[in-house]
């Protein structure tokens, strides 16, 4: 019976000690072993907000792209190079001021500026779409201009 119990401790140390949250290994075909990565999976929707970026500000009543929105832009266009099955929605959005025919307006010029520079850059423009949300999906609660000038934003969401 000591015996049987012993044994049965003896593999609850050994599944223990196997067990771990290290990445997997593999072998390759050489024999080395390689380790799975870990994080988003490349060209999901995850990799382009943590590697890239989704979205892009915007100054107040202007859809005009500022130097920093290019360079999301730019690094967009390179991701979007690099996946090419990659189809992308580009939503504008406008702070809760104004009317809510003006704002849909205006997140729509704020979502084909943002379509047009990945044009301009080499990306296909069937791949992308575009729709404007005006004031209606805020990504900041509050009045106030903080929140204001988050909401006054282009994102770009894998479809």
């Amino acid at each position: 019976m000591k015996l049987h119990v012993l044994g049965a401790f003896a593999a609850l140390a050994l599944l223990a000690a196997c067990s771990s949250n290290k990445p997997a290994e593999t072998a390759t075909s050489t024999g080395a072993a390689q380790t799975t990565p870990t994080g988003p999976v490349p060209g999901s929707e995850e990799d382009l907000v943590q590697n890239v970026g989704d979205r892009v500000f915007f100054a107040f009543n202007s859809s005009t792209l500022s130097d920093e929105a290019q360079s999301t832009l730019s690094k967009q266009a390179a991701w979007l190079q690099k996946y090419p099955n990659v189809r992308v929605q580009v939503a504008g959005n406008c702070d809760d001021r104004g009317t809510e025919e003006y704002n849909l307006a205006l997140g729509q010029r704020r979502a084909n500026a943002s379509k047009d520079f990945l044009v301009a850059k080499g990306v296909d423009a069937n791949r992308i779409t575009t729709i404007s949300y005006g004031k209606d999906r805020p990504t900041a609660l509050g009045d106030n201009e903080q929140a204001w000038a988050q909401n006054r934003n282009t994102i770009t969401a894998v479809q």
